[in-house]
């Protein structure tokens, strides 16, 4: 049995890896929905959906800025699985509103005074609870799984998270919008119960008071935490990563409707081969890597991305020359010239994606001491957020000078030049802290 199966098989780790599944699924289900019926139904212009696909995701990661360092200290210094049973909670209550402002939005009920705002309301909310969990679905690890388990640990988490956001983003694009309200709150409900057989992670250091300073909680947190150089370049390199993603996935909607000329379920088509993409790269780094922490293969792996990212840009203006005349669905997009070559190149991104970003989060667990992790893991989330919201503006601002979708899928091929520069200075640093011989 490799320590991947049986770590599904022991409760210190599945009822985590569980709940943090429907957690991701739940997020997607919501956001994707939300997102493709305004997109689809409610405006009819490329600019206007581009801004709210940007304006969603800005929303979704502002709480991660703003409350990721009271987070941090939180979990480091209370019981991690309380914590995780009191957020499922609350996320019952969100779901709810968001399942109204859903309902209002298909029956046409105020959908721009009251359903859009309510539903932009929920979202923050998501990003609020999503906040909170963070920090802990990767420091718990160490607590519960074996040194040599969490690295596979780290894999399975990340391979699930987005195996779930291949089914929320699937199941969103193709069910009703009404049908997808209801969703939303049963999976709460079954994520909040499944939370509750997660085994106690009490502190494991001394617990001192909490510093409710939002401003300098955070400053005080990076400060300490980015000491270390390994630390460092992982955060800075994973920022850069998550910022590269978060301006893709901003731009898929409308460029499934307005380039491909392709219906919301091609759109959520995207968003899943590039979910599937992470998965496998995710747990194809583990088995390369031998369950060794390291960052020899993330420079290659984010140069890998950035050429598939121009071949999918080249793919986008090839199918512009021979363009269809009405929304494709799923089985006519498939039978598309290039089709196949789009789809390929968007897993491809996916893929080295994968393989750069899982080592990183492992090194900001267990390059650090047990009682520092979750504080770790709310710096990066810090500065990761604060990328991914610069990433939304700068996004929001393209489609408001109006630079078409397709031509910024190029900034995101730029980034990944500064992503791998950092991999490689993240690499020198895990070399020169080994020790000689």
């Amino acid at each position: 049995m490799t320590t991947t199966t049986h770590l599904l098989h022991r409760r210190r780790f599945l009822p985590l890896f569980c709940t943090q599944l429907l957690n991701a699924f739940n997020d997607n289900l919501y956001k994707t929905a939300m997102v493709l019926f305004v997109v689809y139904s409610v405006y009819n212009d490329e600019s206007q959906e581009g801004i709210f696909s940007a304006v969603a995701t800005g929303l979704f990661m502002l709480p991660y800025f703003l409350l990721s360092a009271v987070a941090g200290q939180l979990a480091d210094m209370r019981d991690k699985a309380k914590i995780i049973r009191t957020v499922k909670l609350c996320e019952i209550g969100l779901m709810i509103i968001g399942a109204i402002g859903l309902y209002m939005a298909w029956q046409g009920i105020m959908v721009d005074a009251v359903a859009i705002p309510l539903l932009l309301f929920a979202l923050l909310l998501t990003g609020i609870q999503s906040t909170f969990l963070g920090p802990i679905k990767y420091a718990i690890l160490p607590q519960h799984l074996k040194k040599d388990e969490v690295l596979a640990g780290t894999g399975l988490v990340e391979a699930g998270t987005y195996i779930a956001i291949l089914a929320g983003t699937i199941l969103a694009g193709w069910i009703d919008v009404q049908w997808a309200a209801i969703g939303i709150i049963l999976t709460a409900v079954i994520g909040y119960i499944s939370s509750r057989q997660i085994p106690a992670a009490p502190p494991m250091g001394t617990v001192s008071k909490l510093d409710w300073n939002v401003w300098r909680a955070s400053r005080n947190l990076i400060r300490s935490t980015m000491d270390d150089p390994q630390i460092f370049y992982a955060i800075i390199a994973i920022s850069f990563f998550w910022t590269i993603g978060a301006v893709l996935t901003i731009q898929f909607p409308p460029l499934a409707k307005n380039t491909l000329m392709a219906s919301k379920e091609v759109a959520s088509l995207f968003l899943a081969v590039f979910s599937v993409g992470i998965a496998i790269g995710s747990v194809s780094i583990n088995a390369l890597l031998k369950g060794t922490v390291s960052a020899r293969y993330a420079p290659v792996s984010v140069i890998a991305m950035g050429v598939f990212v121009v071949a999918f840009y080249g793919a986008c203006r090839l199918w512009q020359a021979d363009q269809p005349t009405q929304l494709l669905g799923v089985m006519e997009f498939l039978s598309w010239p290039m089709a196949s070559l789009l789809l390929l190149c968007l897993l491809g991104i996916a893929i080295a994606g994968g393989m750069f970003v899982v080592p990183l989060y492992a090194f900001l667990t267990t390059r650090v001491a047990p009682d520092q992790a979750a504080r770790t893991i709310a710096a990066n989330n810090i500065v990761n957020s604060g990328a991914m919201v610069t990433g939304a503006l700068i996004a929001m601002s393209l489609n408001i000078v109006g630079i078409p979708i397709a031509e910024q899928l190029l900034l995101s091929a730029a980034m990944c030049i500064v992503s791998a520069w950092l991999g490689k200075r993240l690499h020198n640093a895990e070399t020169a802290a080994k020790p000689a011989g």
